[in-house]
């Protein structure tokens, strides 16, 4: 049974009708359908990012049923650092909707009753003004229905356009929509969900506690965090994505905003096939692929090498600063053909020149010493005079860390770091590449000079000491504190 209801808006705004029954508004008429009991011929499978729904083998349209709920959740977005995130379906980015061209697409929006906010939907594969934002406008505890058909194959972000817009989407509220060809796309073996988001929060990069919203922030288009699927750390470690050698990866790539164009890389491997903005055009041998907020683009490549690979906003201050760095760990058998599987390590002191003399081992003390090889290859990421860079780089000058375990310390220079470090109570997340190429001399006169500056006061690092640890193997430290 369908009861139509006309209804004179007095104010021209959108009105919700209180009631359990599915709702929706269309304008010009500002008509109200109730319905209370509804068929359909296919209910949507939805999925959390990074998994993607199966592939449709349909070979007609359908009229196809989709479920959204909107949920506003407390949620760490870094380490101990949480965040009010607006979603929909709870995570951040929304849940991936798959359906075939010609479908029709039966979507309910519902509003939990517990939420703060009213909230809408604007999908681009929607062919309508507004992307069915004015249909679909919820107020907590309600529903409302929009019924489109999916017009034109591709890939597709939806997010809520409720006022402030900007705002509803830096708090995580858009996803991914695929409309799928009548032929289907190419068969490939995994399938991946990746979306990126701006976030800006009150408080600065890994500020503990619950943090809130910053307005001007976003308004100046300085964000806080960049992130893949909502957090720092939801494609890295333990949520690593995993393939194996021979397989083809498919990755449906959304970019949600509000503000940052995505460069998306995954470094050491080349883009076979991409669709360029999610669209049917495609580009083949694609080292990075521009993504504009609010725009999608799928990617293709076929792991021919095992190893880890970082994926990477190429704005590379993005990735190891502000977080968009994720993981695919491929599985198998090398290729050293293809990829060397040993690395040959040798002294180079640099040509020859009439202007600069032959560096001598004997050439000042190590203090001496060590400054110039810690202003040629520390002072980058630890500063000039040792201080670091807040929430990035850990400071020299002072550290608890550095003076506590001088073995330790040849061990990282030998052998890199990764893992959390707690320096003077602050905590720092930045990996430090292994600096084994130096010579024994050069990493214990580094060490001694840092060991005794900045107000510092250390036993000094013998070359012995160095060749001993070097002898015993320099594996990555890796801290946990």
């Amino acid at each position: 049974m369908r009861t139509h209801i006309a209804l004179s808006l007095l104010f021209g705004a959108s009105a919700v009708f209180a009631g359990t029954s599915p709702l929706w508004l269309t304008h010009g008429e500002h008509r109200f359908t109730v319905s209370s009991s509804e068929s359909a011929n296919v209910v949507a499978t939805l999925t959390h990012a990074p998994q993607v729904p199966p592939p449709i083998d349909r070979k007609k349209p359908a009229h196809v049923v989709v479920d959204i709920e909107v949920k506003e959740v407390v949620a760490p977005i870094a380490g101990d650092t949480t965040y009010t995130f607006w979603t929909f379906g709870g995570r951040v980015p929304g849940q991936f909707i798959r359906v075939r061209e010609g479908d029709t697409v039966e979507l309910h929006l519902k509003n939990a009753p517990e939420n703060k906010m009213p909230h809408n939907i604007d999908l681009h594969a929607v062919t309508g003004p507004g992307g069915g934002a004015p249909r679909t406008f919820t107020a907590p505890g309600h529903q409302t229905e929009l019924t489109f058909e999916a017009l034109r194959a591709g890939l597709y972000v939806y997010h809520c356009a409720a006022a402030p817009v900007g705002m509803h989407i830096a708090n995580g509220m858009y996803g991914l929509i695929l409309v799928e060809p009548p032929e289907g796309l190419p068969k490939v073996d995994r399938e991946f969900y990746v979306m990126q988001g701006d976030f800006y929060t009150a408080g600065g990069y890994h500020e503990k506690g619950l943090q809130a919203f910053d307005m001007q922030k976003a308004i100046d288009e300085k964000p806080t965090y960049v992130l893949f699927n909502g957090a720092e750390g939801s494609l890295t470690g333990p949520n690593a994505l995993h393939a194996k050698v021979g397989e083809r990866v498919r990755f449906f790539v959304g970019n949600g905003g509000p503000n940052m164009v995505s460069s998306f890389h995954l470094i050491g491997a080349i883009f076979d096939r991409v669709y360029r903005e999610g669209g049917t055009s495609t580009e083949t041998n694609v080292q990075t692929t521009l993504i504009p907020a609010g725009g999608a683009a799928i990617v293709e490549t076929t792991m021919r090498v095992p190893g880890e690979y970082a994926m990477v906003d190429h704005s590379i201050f993005r990735a190891f600063n502000k977080g968009a760095v994720g993981t695919l760990v491929v599985d198998g058998d090398a290729a050293p053909n293809i990829y060397s599987t040993q690395t040959k390590d040798s002294l180079w002191l640099g040509s020859p020149s009439a202007m600069a003399p032959k560096p001598s081992k004997h050439d000042g003390d190590a203090m001496s010493s060590g400054a110039r090889v810690f202003a040629s290859t520390c002072a980058a990421c630890h500063q000039q005079q040792g201080q670091g860079v807040a929430r990035a780089y850990p400071p020299l000058a002072g550290s608890d860390f550095l003076m506590a375990d001088k073995d330790r310390s040849i061990g990282i220079v030998l052998g890199g770091v990764q893992g959390r470090v707690s320096v003077n109570g602050q905590t720092y997340d930045s990996a430090m590449p292994p600096h084994g190429h130096l010579g024994d001399e050069d990493i214990a006169n580094v060490l001694t000079f840092a060991r005794n500056s900045w107000g510092n006061s250390g036993a000094p690092v013998t070359a012995d000491e160095v060749a001993s640890k070097r002898a015993s193997g320099t594996p990555v430290v890796k801290v946990a504190q």
